[in-house]
């Protein structure tokens, strides 16, 4: 397999519900009007708390200095594993598990944070930029690295890296194992042809600006959510991929919207009790690994305050219960 360190440097941010006003503009024009930006990576995602941003530099520069923004403070990669030629697809119902023992497990033995946006086309798995000279030398005896320089792969090794390879230098820590949520709404994973966009631009407008996105009853970890709101939209290199709840995806026209042959449906199961933050390593580990293990098939998206995975409906039940007995074993 080869891992490739994608052409993006990317921003992660965080806009507050209150302060949406400031940015609609410079978000419908990300969206929307490709050809009067520069911008090639660009993923929006709802939650109860908050709207996720992830973007290039190029896309970075259309927002406005507001109060309302947050900016995480580095500067991160995407790295994406190709398998055969192709990239690893969430749309084979795989997603995260294939690349859980490979990638995500090794970093975070590393300690390396990484954050991932599971997309219907792949999985990218983000890390900061200056952490590159520890997952190189992490991760070249399994895969072949290269770095994308102008859309043309250039082979990377450990000894090529101007810093070398170093440790992070921390010591190693005990796991957090956070509690989880599950919602009891049912998601899909969906493509549209960026041609037939703007067939729904209206309807995405009000959907992701408009539309009601309080939590319907908050309750215990254990018991989950009767509700949660949470959609996601990603324009990353010309491919569209969203995620949304099946209420939600009624309001869109049936024949521009397509999903994998099974047309499956997923299951939440929402990572932390309070915000995570960004610096703590394991969080996509300690999920990834467990649902691996299972085989069972997984979305994982990351936001500035929360991670989600996405299983399959019929898996709900078992990974719950497997991630509560996992908490209990690290709390006895």
């Amino acid at each position: 397999m080869d891992l490739h360190i994608l052409d993006h440097r990317l921003r992660v941010t965080s806009i507050c519900k209150d302060g949406l006003v400031n940015f609609t503009h410079s978000l419908i024009k990300l969206m929307f009007l490709r050809n009067r930006t520069r911008c090639k990576f660009f993923s929006l995602t709802e939650t109860p708390d908050n709207y996720t941003v992830v973007l290039d530099e190029e896309g970075f520069k259309e927002l406005p200095s507001s109060e309302h923004l947050q900016v995480e403070g580095a500067t991160w990669l995407p790295l994406n594993v190709v398998s055969n030629g192709n990239a690893s697809s969430s749309s084979q119902a795989v997603g995260v598990t294939k690349i859980a023992k490979s990638v995500i497990a090794p970093l975070a033995e590393q300690h390396v944070s990484v954050f991932m946006l599971s997309t219907y086309q792949t999985d990218f798995i983000l890390v900061r930029e200056k952490d590159l000279p520890v997952v190189i030398h992490t991760l070249e005896e399994e895969f072949k690295i290269y770095r994308e320089e102008e859309g043309e792969p250039i082979p990377v090794h450990s000894k090529d890296m101007q810093n070398g390879f170093h440790k992070n230098g921390k010591e190693a820590v005990k796991l957090t194992v956070h509690p989880v949520l599950s919602p009891q709404n049912q998601f899909c994973v969906m493509s549209l042809d960026p041609d037939t966009l703007p067939a729904i631009a209206t309807t995405l407008i009000d959907v992701l600006f408009y539309s009601n996105s309080s939590v319907k009853d908050e309750a215990p970890p254990t018991q989950g959510l009767d509700c949660i709101k949470f959609f996601s939209f990603s324009l990353i290199d010309g491919y569209i991929s969203i995620v949304m709840d099946t209420e939600t995806q009624r309001r869109f026209p049936t024949n521009l919207l397509f999903t994998s042959s099974s047309g499956e449906l997923w299951r939440m199961v929402r990572i932390g009790g309070q915000p995570l933050g960004f610096d703590e390593c394991g969080i996509v580990a300690q999920i990834s690994q467990p649902l691996a293990e299972a085989d069972i098939s997984a979305y994982y998206i990351s936001t500035f305050s929360f991670d989600h995975a996405l299983v399959p409906e019929e898996d709900i039940g078992s990974v719950i219960a497997m991630l509560q007995q996992q908490r209990l074993e690290v709390v006895s």
